[in-house]
């Protein structure tokens, strides 16, 4: 097909789905096509991922579930995305946004523009990038060609554990976790959010993990002892400590080991990543947690990139600002404001630590009204500058 047909395609496509559409050709993007303006193009966040498919068609699924088509012809190379099945919160938007270096005056345009990009199931993606495939490559593939099989993912509640294994033993398979799927696991656990953990179970799409054995049964037990390493670290980060996770880790690993069925270690799996989860939150809010702090954590966590105030939560929680705050303090032991400020820095000491955005950027993405404000912050809770903490902290 000519590049001047392949622009046409693109347009095309673009068009009806109200999603955008890239033309590459090598690694060089030569077209790209929108129906909305976007201050930044979110496939930076994914174009080595997406430039490394080889197949005809192939998809990537990102850590925030938003998912890319990728239909290959020799050097070119049609890349469509992002979707996603589920509406994205503002806070996942507003990291993506931190991510790709969006200045903050356009953060609102950002996040406004991703909310206009059609949502579709990824199932539904990837059989219009089989059409796509075969009119540019004349190949007649079907869904199941392409992605084997892409499962409903099921749900998982501690408290109807064995009701939901039922649904699991008719699934065709259990639920997977690829790379993308685990590193959003991990900042999970590392948060000691049970709720998005609740969630996440919900609404993670059904990927393949990476082959590591041939029988099914020690494919399954492999994939459960990297998970389980990884949520260790990630609760070691979040907090716990770290003789007491280790131990833990090596008493789930000899628990996997000692089982034969696949359903069971589906299960154990979620069990493990739910304790984990639920070790960090208690280091972070306290081992007597009740609804109501443990409510208000939840919002501050998904608000971390805004100007948090009290009357906020309080609508948030249905309560006045003054019962909330009275109330707040008496189960937590601290006052609310206080509260807000020591998870904003808890995330703050995170990103210093763990990425290359300097100083100001982080102080602007955590909501703080400039670089000086946030760094009195920070000393004042810390005890040093952010640019100390990094000096001493980088991994």
């Amino acid at each position: 097909m000519e590049k001047e047909d392949m622009v046409y395609l693109c347009t095309m496509v673009g068009n009806l789905s109200g999603i955008p559409v890239r033309l590459y050709e090598g690694e060089q993007m030569t077209f790209f096509h929108n129906l909305v303006t976007l201050p930044k193009d979110p496939i930076a966040l994914a174009q080595k991922e997406t430039l490394s498919i080889t197949d005809h068609v192939g998809f990537y699924v990102t850590p925030r579930f938003f998912y890319y088509g990728v239909v290959v012809s020799g050097n070119i190379r049609l890349v469509v995305g992002p979707s996603r099945q589920t509406p994205a919160q503002n806070q996942e938007l507003k990291d993506m946004a931190f991510e790709l270096d969006v200045r903050p005056d356009d953060v609102p345009e950002f996040l406004a523009a991703m909310k206009q990009i059609i949502r579709l199931p990824l199932e539904s993606m990837m059989q219009m990038m089989c059409a796509i495939n075969f009119m540019v490559n004349g190949e007649k593939l079907n869904l199941n060609d392409v992605v084997s099989g892409i499962e409903k993912t099921f749900t998982l509640e501690e408290t109807r554990a064995e009701q939901r294994m039922a649904e699991m033993e008719n699934a065709s398979e259990a639920l997977h976790n690829s790379l993308a799927v685990e590193q959003t696991l991990m900042n999970i656990i590392r948060k000691g959010d049970v709720a998005a953990l609740e969630a996440f179970v919900q609404d993670a799409p059904a990927v393949r993990p990476g082959v590591m054995a041939r029988e099914q049964l020690q494919q399954a037990k492999n994939t459960f002892i990297v998970a389980t390493a990884e949520a260790c670290r990630a609760a070691i980060r979040g907090g716990m400590d770290v003789e007491d996770a280790l131990t833990s880790s090596d008493a789930y690993i000899q628990q996997c080991e000692m089982m034969t069925d696949i359903h069971r270690i589906t299960r154990l799996h979620y069990d493990m990543a739910l304790y984990y989860t639920r070790q960090v939150e208690r280091v972070r809010l306290g081992h007597d947690t009740s609804d109501l702090v443990r409510a208000v954590a939840n919002y501050v966590q998904r608000h971390l990139s805004e100007a948090i105030t009290t009357d906020q939560i309080a609508e948030h929680c249905f309560l006045s600002r003054q019962h909330l705050s009275r109330r707040f303090t008496q189960e937590a032991g601290v006052p609310l404001a206080a509260f807000v400020r020591n998870e904003k820095i808890e995330e703050a000491k995170r990103l210093l630590r763990y990425t290359e955005k300097t100083v100001s950027a982080i102080g602007l993405y955590l909501g703080f009204s400039s670089q000086g404000h946030f760094a009195r912050v920070f000393k004042e809770i810390v005890g040093i500058t952010p640019g100390e903490y990094r000096e001493k902290n980088r991994e």
